[in-house]
């Protein structure tokens, strides 16, 4: 379960085993079946997550009570409400497995542990918020400059294979699109390609 995230890491920074042994010593295995939630609105938040096996979906509900899909997490990728965990307000979103799921949670209380006496998950934390902050900005111009075709190439590229996981209308939610618009440009892909 940890060689997932070790290799996720080795990626950003280089660690000693007894650097390795002490941040797995600090990490929770989380199991979530689908369609449970891990996270919910006003609720506090004390960790982040790493997802090592399945899909989860980061959304918030408007006052109407439509889903707005605001972050997809598979694979090597970490979800959390980082307002609420790193600012200790209440979270404004919901977090839902949309397969079973293996996640490894970190505490904020051992994050900041962590800084102190591994100083360089300092530089693995923000290389990762930085780009997650330039694909934020990537995918606010492509809604606002690119039509569907475009935004949902560019949604592919970031999460390989992920069409094959998650309902086209999740996807379509995601883009900002109608789930039949998704689907005639599907069809236009695959006639292209075929």
């Amino acid at each position: 379960m940890y060689t997932t995230i070790l290799k996720h890491i080795n990626q950003h920074i280089l660690l000693t085993e007894k650097e390795q042994d002490y941040f797995k010593s600090i990490l929770l295995p989380v199991e979530i079946a689908k369609r449970k939630k891990l996270v919910q609105p006003s609720t506090f938040v004390k960790h982040e997550y790493f997802v090592v096996k399945g899909c989860l979906i980061g959304y918030y509900l408007d006052d109407a009570g439509k889903k707005n899909i605001i972050q997809f997490a598979i694979e090597n990728w970490w979800i959390g409400d980082f307002d609420a965990f790193y600012n200790g307000v209440p979270s404004k979103f919901n977090i839902e497995a949309i397969e079973d799921s293996t996640l490894l949670a970190i505490h904020y209380d051992d994050l900041q542990l962590l800084f102190e006496n591994v100083p360089k998950f300092e530089r693995y934390f923000r290389i990762l918020v930085t780009n997650g902050f330039i694909s934020l900005q990537s995918r606010i111009l492509s809604s606002l400059q690119n039509e569907t075709t475009a935004r949902y190439l560019e949604f592919c590229k970031a999460y390989p294979n992920i069409e094959q996981r998650v309902a086209n209308y999740h996807i379509a939610n995601y883009l900002g699109v109608s789930a039949e618009s998704l689907s005639r440009v599907r069809r236009k892909l695959v006639k292209k390609s075929g």
